[in-house]
């Protein structure tokens, strides 16, 4: 005495009148997870305009060091050159016993070699110098 559920009169190739829901759930949630991930990527490429801003000097009692490496190698303390590289490591040694101790700025020649500027570096490491930093020219 089993239960049926089907009219006997339709037979075995009977219609199923309802939908089936999971693909349709599965595709919604993939469509989902697309569109979290792309919302940020295309909310973070808006092209703005932003204000333009001129550097506050933060500490006016300090004054930063400034070291240019020119196109051949030489060196300059500010606007005087240097004789050779131990004018510039006696130099460094002063400015590191300074307390509060100026930050060194290097100025590079974008065609000087590699090797001259890492010397100024080299310099200021064994001299001591904490705060070390690059200047550069702000892209057009």
């Amino acid at each position: 005495m089993g239960m049926s559920y089907r009219d006997p009169a339709e037979g075995d190739d009977a219609l199923i009148a309802q939908i089936n829901t999971t693909p349709l759930v599965d595709v919604m949630l993939v469509l989902l997870i697309i569109f979290l991930i792309t919302i940020p990527v295309v909310n973070s490429t808006i092209a703005v305009q932003l204000p333009r801003e001129n550097n506050q000097r933060q500490d006016a009692q300090q004054e930063n060091v400034i070291v240019t490496v020119d196109a051949v190698g030489g060196l300059w303390w500010f606007d005087t050159k240097l004789p050779d590289a131990q004018a510039l490591q006696e130099l460094l040694v002063k400015i590191a016993a300074m307390q509060p101790q100026p930050e060194l700025h290097i100025r590079g020649d974008v065609r000087a070699e590699y090797d001259a500027v890492g010397r100024v570096v080299l310099a200021a490491q064994r001299a001591g110098i904490a705060r070390v930093g690059f200047l550069t020219e702000p892209p057009r």
